[in-house]
């Protein structure tokens, strides 16, 4: 018998609960034969040396994340473990992350087998203790975790003890580098998967064509987000790199089955994807052998697909079914329980459990022996020349700073949509940067919102384009009707260049999604590893105050309030007042890194009244003056947003007239002026001298905000000098179907509206200021028609 066949058959074998079936064996040597024939490995003894290491790294890594969950120590040797081992109080998605063990063994045995690695996602990040587990193992972990975690009994007993520590120092942050979900400090990973549904949204824009990426999918998110189905629709081998899905079919949420098995389980599955464009294989998800034969035969056939010059779309995409039961290898399988605790009771407390824990120990133990000629075996990297699975280009992406063309500034005085401004400029960003793969996701309404430019220029991607529209089979742009799916895209491209447009009503609905990306890229800057893709702008437009004509559903500013409760070095919310600006703080935006940006834009015809110097300088500061100087003024009027800008503007033409000195001062961007609430936002924000010399302590002050006021009021703490001297205005949260008059007197907020405050925080008389007629339509009694002209 030969070397090869001798350790074919110690695979063949299996170890503790994984078990190699009949159809798996199969695949699984017809590979091996490939992959030598390919001359991609060199012989059976080094294909099966990985495979039956695997199988040992399955076991201990299971057993591993157990005792994360249960124990606050691990006993390499197999010795049965006291109550005093036991945690107070076990914490831990067990059985997602028993489950996750297999199918990211199954990544690592794919790339050992084929000397390539691959990026990888997870979308249930709830799982990540098998990830850290098998990094510990392996000794892939983060700079952070370095001295901390690594193979040895003190290394994994200190990954035990630290899980669900909830360990805090005294900054408020976490004390250990080790969360209950993916983070910066998860070895290459590069999302949280906090938010089910998302990576299953993103996984096909990740990749730039050369790149891979597994992405394992979650069977409960199968039912959160539509989206998924359609990664046929934008795959094209010319700029994509290649894509496997890895469904991680266990078949149960967190209180019950989930709808796929309720339905039919694994074929129902199948059939489903299948009518969707996909080309699905269902395999052994118990089994890391399954699944890295399924991810290399999915790579081979995008493969061939990309070589066939004769290929049509949508191409037929790979779609690997797992089907495993939550919780394998350990009690409690195949149960609800098996979600979090799938143990009866504590093994600190019970007898009878943690015999039961001890039990399921040693049937997941391998000798250390074995253990350690396992992890010999996976640390081929530097042989094989490729990089750690950490160091996949997924996990770190640093495009070229993209070319910023100069802008063809409008003319002040002159009138235009600051929508039509933003799209001139773009196209010639675009043209500018014709090597940076281009994104641009899109709800349906690009050309409604005036960027008709951009639209002619990248066209909608579709798999057969229609005559006279402007469709493409490559192009850049990704509309659907679902917000996530097409802000996935952006989101998802972190090697290319990336807007998202949208009403701003309905980006709401992104918020989640945009969310997961802040959080993780904070997260990554308060690591010292800020993320260094290029930041992504949301425009929003059709926005509350000009979809006056809509109903109340179309009119709400809750995007950009929401993003401003995020921190503003890595969250940042723009209120350009006219093309200039707009143009301007846009080209701000692709001139950053690992941030995302809220532009609220409106899109029709507004007078513009910055140049190009003003333009630039509102920028750098987040403020600046329009009109008059607050040196000499006796009220100052704020105005964030293009109609606000205008009401504010008439109410001190009005005052003026009568002998009232008012200056006007746009806010661009407010989270330049809060109090910063840590050290790297305080690095981000207008120092104190910026501040008091753009917004004198104690003048009287009236702000009219885009968005409600309570919240700006909020953001914009260090300038409000309390309710005698500071009154804000902004949506009430009143609307209808109205004309843009109609909605600024609906929520309080006209000219007239601005010079009563001024009144009040100026302590001036109204009747001097305003007419009886004037008057009553401001206290809701009069005619609101009396207000349409100052």
């Amino acid at each position: 018998m030969t070397t090869g066949s001798i350790i074919r058959q110690r695979w063949f074998a299996g170890h503790g609960p994984i078990v190699h079936h009949e159809e798996t064996v199969a695949r699984v040597d017809a590979l091996v034969a490939g992959l030598i024939a390919d001359g991609r490995v060199a012989d059976e003894a080094t294909a099966y040396t990985f495979l039956a290491a695997a199988d040992r790294l399955g076991c201990v890594a299971m057993n591993v994340v157990a005792h994360m969950t249960y124990a606050k120590r691990i006993d390499l040797s197999g010795a049965l473990l006291a109550e005093e081992d036991f945690k107070l109080t076990p914490e831990g998605h067990t059985g997602g992350s028993l489950n996750m063990v297999q199918a990211f063994v199954g990544y690592l045995l794919a790339n050992a087998l084929t000397g390539s690695t691959r990026g990888w996602i997870m979308g249930q990040g709830h799982c990540v203790a098998a990830i850290e587990a098998v990094n510990a193992l392996t000794g892939d972990i983060s700079p952070a975790q370095r001295g901390r975690y690594d193979r040895s009994e003190e290394g994994l007993s200190r990954l035990c003890a630290d899980f669900y520590s909830y360990a805090i120092n005294a900054q408020g942050l976490p004390a250990v580098p080790l969360g209950s979900h993916a983070g910066p400090n998860t070895a290459g990973a590069v999302s949280e998967g906090g938010y089910l549904g998302f990576a299953e949204l993103q996984y096909i824009h990740m990749p730039l064509p050369g790149e891979s990426l597994v992405a394992f999918l979650s069977d409960g998110a199968f039912e959160e987000q539509r989206g998924p189905d359609w990664a046929p629709r934008w795959w094209r081998a010319q700029d994509s790199g290649f894509a496997v899905p890895v469904m991680i079919l266990n078949g149960r949420r967190i209180e019950q089955r989930t709808q796929i098995m309720q339905e039919g389980g694994a074929q129902w599955l199948a059939e489903d994807v299948r009518h969707n464009g996909f080309d699905p294989v269902i395999v052994d998800g118990r089994d890391p052998s399954a699944i890295a034969w399924a991810i290399i035969k999915a790579e081979d056939t995008l493969h061939a697909f990309a070589a066939d010059p004769d290929r049509r779309y949508p191409a037929p995409l790979p779609y690997v079914i797992a089907e495993t039961e939550k919780g394998f290898g350990f009690p409690g399988a195949g149960s609800n329980a098996a979600h979090n605790l799938p143990l009866s009771g504590n093994p600190h407390t019970d007898a009878a459990m943690r015999g039961l824990f001890n039990e399921s120990a040693a049937a997941l133990f391998v000798p250390p022996v074995e253990l350690n000629a396992a992890l010999d075996a996976f640390a081929c990297h530097a042989a094989q020349q490729r990089p750690l699975e950490s160091a996949n280009p997924m996990a770190h992406r640093h495009p070229a700073a993209p070319k910023l063309p100069e802008p063809c500034w409008e003319t002040p005085g002159s009138e235009g949509s600051a929508m039509t401004a933003l799209d001139q400029w773009f196209v010639e960003f675009a043209k500018a940067n014709p090597d940076m793969r281009m994104r641009i996701g899109n709800p349906d309404e690009l050309a409604s919102n005036k960027m008709g430019g951009t639209l002619a220029l990248l066209k909608h991607r579709v798999n057969e384009p229609e005559a006279g529209v402007p469709e493409d089979l490559h192009g850049a742009i990704i509309t659907a009707l679902n917000e996530e799916a097409v802000a996935a895209a952006a989101l998802g491209n972190k090697g290319g260049l990336n807007l998202v447009v949208s009403y701003e009503a309905f980006a709401v609905k992104m918020l989640g999604l945009i969310r997961q990306e802040i959080i993780f890229a904070r997260h990554q800057r308060q690591a010292g590893r800020p993320a260094d893709w290029l930041s992504v702008p949301l425009i929003v437009t059709s926005h509350t105050w000009e979809n006056a004509k809509n109903e109340q559903s179309h009119q709400d500013p809750t995007i950009g309030e929401a993003l401003l409760g995020e921190m503003s070095d890595t969250s940042r919310v723009l209120f350009p007042v006219d093309g200039n600006t707009a143009v301007a703080a846009l080209r701000d935006v692709y001139a950053g890194h690992g941030q995302l940006a809220c532009l609220i834009v409106s899109k029709r015809d507004v007078e513009n009244r910055f140049d190009a110097e003003s333009a630039q300088r509102l920028i750098s500061d987040g403020a600046a003056h329009l009109i008059g100087n607050p040196a000499n003024a006796e009220v100052q009027l704020i105005a964030l947003g293009a109609y606000q800008l205008d009401e504010a503007i008439k109410a001190q033409q009005h005052l003026a007239e009568l002998g009232k000195c008012a200056c006007v001062t746009v806010v661009l961007e407010p989270g330049r002026l809060r109090i910063p609430r840590d050290a790297i936002e305080a690095e981000f924000v207008d120092d104190d001298v910026t501040v008091s010399t753009l917004f004198p302590s104690g003048l009287p002050r009236v702000i009219v905000t885009h968005t409600r006021p309570e919240p700006m009021l909020g953001i914009l703490r260090r300038i409000d000098s309390g309710p005698a001297k500071t009154r804000a205005l902004g949506y009430i949260s009143r609307g209808g179907t109205f004309d843009v008059p109609g909605m600024l007197f609906a929520n309080r907020c006209t000219w007239a509206h601005v010079v009563d405050a001024a009144a009040t925080v100026a302590a001036w008389s109204r009747e001097v200021l305003l007419d009886r007629a004037q008057r009553a339509a401001v206290d809701g009694t009069g005619d609101p028609n009396d207000l349409l002209s100052p």
